[in-house]
């Protein structure tokens, strides 16, 4: 069985900066492209960043120049760093993987949240 786990998510203030991990972990062959999604109260799940098996890498605008998405393939593991964080960029942050397991498929994570406030 498949699990993503995140971690890393609080309380910071407007500027502040959040490191986001998440830890795939089960019977595991491979694990193609890795991304982070969030969602705040009342709007749609949005894409915020992914990388693929190889290191390359996709922003929403939203997120240019203060995100920075990596992973690290031997301890399946995907990392958001987020710096100059604003208070637009609270909400419930979600790892998300396509996963080859027993076939391949799109896992998600349970979410941890982000909450930018003074």
């Amino acid at each position: 069985q498949v699990q993503l786990v995140e971690s890393g998510g609080g309380l910071v203030q407007p500027g502040g900066s959040l490191r986001l991990s998440c830890a795939a972990s089960g019977s595991i062959f491979s694990i193609n492209y890795m991304g982070w999604y969030r969602q705040a109260p009342g709007k749609e799940r949005e894409l915020v960043a992914t990388i693929s098996n190889l290191g390359n890498t996709n922003y929403a605008d939203a997120v240019k120049g203060r995100f920075t998405i990596s992973r690290d393939n031997a301890k399946n593991m995907v990392y958001l760093q987020m710096n100059s964080l604003k208070p637009e960029d609270t909400a419930g942050y979600y790892c998300n993987a396509h996963i080859l397991s027993n076939g391949g498929r799109v896992y998600w994570g349970k979410g941890t949240l982000v909450t930018v406030s003074s």
